[in-house]
């Protein structure tokens, strides 16, 4: 597959999930804050052909509860992307404002631009950031965002205290009101990982020559990496739309998944592998397809932001209103357990921060949750 023309471009900058996902087993914990979600249901169809390689086990991680310490900001307008800067300071992304924020630990807000080449339309704006490995000498932020054609990977300097010209690093990835994916990490290869949803329209998560429905993996400038299975910008293909990815302490990718009416997935992700949709949902069908490591109920997660700490990955659920903690033991994904269930609503992105906290985003300003006055929130937990 070769990669699709793109164009350096100026865009504007100003001053100034989903019906279908979004809305779409647990044995009771004796914590009242937590819950517990079976392993996934057994394939109905033959297993996966081959067991991908094993990393060794991680050090076994203290199993305590996470605890909320404190909320970090407050007021935010459906925050989308979280990254930090090399001085602990936190870039976010307000997906219908279009706002690009810098928040510090002791919560002061300060905006950087806001991207007007942004459109919003339901689950479509201004989605998911990264800052560049080599923001130090680069100073580049990446960005992805929806426009009135397609959605689109971009990336700017900051500049002292705001953001400079934009630069589109790949075009043509399908948009719609649904379904746009919208991830951005950079792995401990130093290259740029992205998340893209079928857009609603299912076959194209099949269709190679489509960026829709596909996990990508770029080179810094926009290239596909060098070593994709696929010769393009496709690292695995067959999702329906991804909105979290995270790397455990291995370099192993994980990535969290809506599913549609039963299950949504937590995957491990190897390159050129096939996770089935439009042809499966959650576990089994045909061996060419990748068997996910956890599902769960859609109206237990819904699931967004993904990241990996103490030996745990960190899944923030929509219309689940929780936090998930699944261990991961051998390569695998293993005990899931359910915080906060209906404490803080919606709940989008997680992310790591520099001193070990969990930063994570409430979604309840996104037009399908019940915000609270102080809305939306960053709360910091400690895991």
């Amino acid at each position: 597959m070769s990669r699709l023309p793109v164009a350096a471009l100026a865009l504007g900058l100003a001053l100034a999930g989903c019906a279908s996902d979004d809305d779409g087993g647990a044995e009771p914990d004796p914590s009242p804050s937590s819950t517990t979600s079976s392993p996934a249901p057994e394939p109905t169809s033959d297993p996966p052909s081959s067991e991908p390689a094993e990393p060794a086990p991680s050090p076994e991680p203290s199993s305590g509860p996470p605890r909320v310490t404190g909320v970090v900001a407050t007021g935010l307008e459906a925050p989308w992307g979280l990254d930090f800067l090399p001085d602990g300071d936190a870039v976010i992304t307000e997906r219908d404002s279009r706002r690009v924020l810098r928040v510090t630990a002791a919560g002061d807000v300060t905006e950087l631009g806001v991207l007007e080449a942004a459109v919003p339309d339901n689950e479509g704006g201004l989605l998911g950031v990264a800052v560049s490995p080599d923001f130090g000498s680069d100073r580049f932020l990446y960005f992805y965002l929806t426009t009135p054609q397609d959605n689109r990977i971009v990336r700017a300097p900051l500049q002292g205290a705001r953001l400079g010209r934009i630069e589109v690093l790949l075009d043509g990835i399908p948009r719609g009101p649904v379904h746009d994916g919208g991830r951005l990490a950079f792995g401990p290869d130093g290259l740029l990982y992205a998340s893209t949803g079928e857009a609603g329209n299912p076959p194209l998560a099949q269709d190679p020559a489509s960026l829709g429905g596909k996990i990508l993996r770029l080179t810094p400038d926009g290239d596909p990496a060098p070593d994709n299975p696929s010769g393009g910008p496709v690292l695995s293909l067959g999702h329906r739309n991804v909105q979290g990815l995270a790397f455990d302490e291995s370099g192993q990718l994980w990535a969290s998944e809506f599913g549609q009416d039963t299950w949504d997935e937590l995957n491990r992700i190897d390159p050129g592998a096939n996770y089935g949709w439009p042809e499966v949902e959650g576990p089994g069908g045909p061996r060419r397809f990748e068997q996910p490591q956890q599902v769960w109920s859609t109206d237990d997660a819904s699931p967004s932001g993904l990241a990996f700490a103490a030996g745990y990955l960190w899944m923030g659920a929509l219309q689940g209103e929780r936090l998930w903690r699944v261990a991961v033991r051998g390569g695998r994904a293993v005990r899931p357990r359910g915080f906060f269930v209906g404490e803080y609503g919606r709940m989008r992105t997680v992310a790591l921060a520099p001193d070990g906290s969990l930063w994570v985003t409430t979604s309840n300003r996104d037009g399908r949750g019940d915000p609270a006055p102080d809305d939306d929130r960053i709360l910091r937990i400690r895991p």
